[in-house]
């Protein structure tokens, strides 16, 4: 995998997003409310938050927070229903669905806590996926080269079926990499893994994410891995009460 140059907030490389100054992420005044048969429940209720390039953000809380659907909302995933959203220097507000989709395929890579690997694809052709549709005659080389970088080498032809549950999330952190994206989504990466094969798949994901210069957007319930990010953002009942260094 050719990797990018070490990125930082400051980064002047022109093009990216840190070369104007602007952040990777900004959210204002982010709502979601939504219709139930009890009335309108409000998911999000006015989150604003900067995330600048090269940055590692942990993001916790208990569960029915608004975690998930704010990361959601900054992938294109889900519409708010008030405020704004600007994600490397996009206002995902005038971008279509269609458009939406090549956006996350040229600057996004997502990693959920499901592995969500095609079962009829060897794991070289499930990381080869993205990069086929983004029209890359590389493709398999690429995928080869991030299946190497989290040390799957020797798994390139096996299929979902006859990987661990830890081999397939490998698989799914090389498939988010392979692309090489400016931002990288991971909700609970390791929530369906043991605890040494989450804390090998977390040292492939951050050490990935430094080599190539990767805004980092972590959720998890894990303390002492939220103490790895260079941020941790608390929610709460859809809105944050902490956002500040680790101890």
């Amino acid at each position: 995998m050719d990797a990018k140059p070490e990125t930082v907030a400051s980064d002047a490389r022109p093009g990216r997003p840190g070369a104007t100054g602007q952040p990777m992420i900004a959210l204002t005044g982010l709502e979601l409310h939504l219709a139930s048969a009890s009335g309108e429940v409000n998911i999000l209720r006015g989150l604003d938050l900067r995330v600048d390039t090269g940055e590692t953000v942990g993001i916790v809380g208990p569960s029915g927070s608004g975690k998930s659907t704010m990361m959601m909302i900054i992938g294109g995933l889900e519409r708010p229903t008030g405020g704004t959203v600007r994600v490397a220097g996009r206002d995902l507000a005038g971008l279509s669905e269609d458009e939406l989709a090549l956006f996350r395929r040229d600057n996004i890579g997502i990693v959920f806590q499901s592995f969500h690997l095609i079962p009829t694809m060897s794991a070289l052709e499930n990381v080869a996926v993205p990069l086929e549709f983004a029209g890359r005659s590389d493709a398999f080389d690429r995928a080869r080269a991030s299946l190497e970088a989290v040390g799957l080498a020797h798994r390139l032809e096996h299929f979902p079926s006859q990987l661990s549950g830890g081999e397939q999330q490998r698989v799914a952190v090389a498939r988010a990499f392979a692309t090489e994206p400016d931002l990288l989504l991971a909700d609970e990466p390791t929530g369906n893994l043991d605890g040494e094969t989450g804390t090998n798949i977390m040292d492939a994901l951050f050490d990935l994410a430094a080599r190539h210069g990767t805004t980092l957007l972590l959720i998890t319930h894990d303390a002492q891995l939220a103490q790895r990010c260079d941020r941790i953002v608390r929610l709460q009942d859809g809105a944050i009460v902490d956002d500040g260094r680790p101890a």
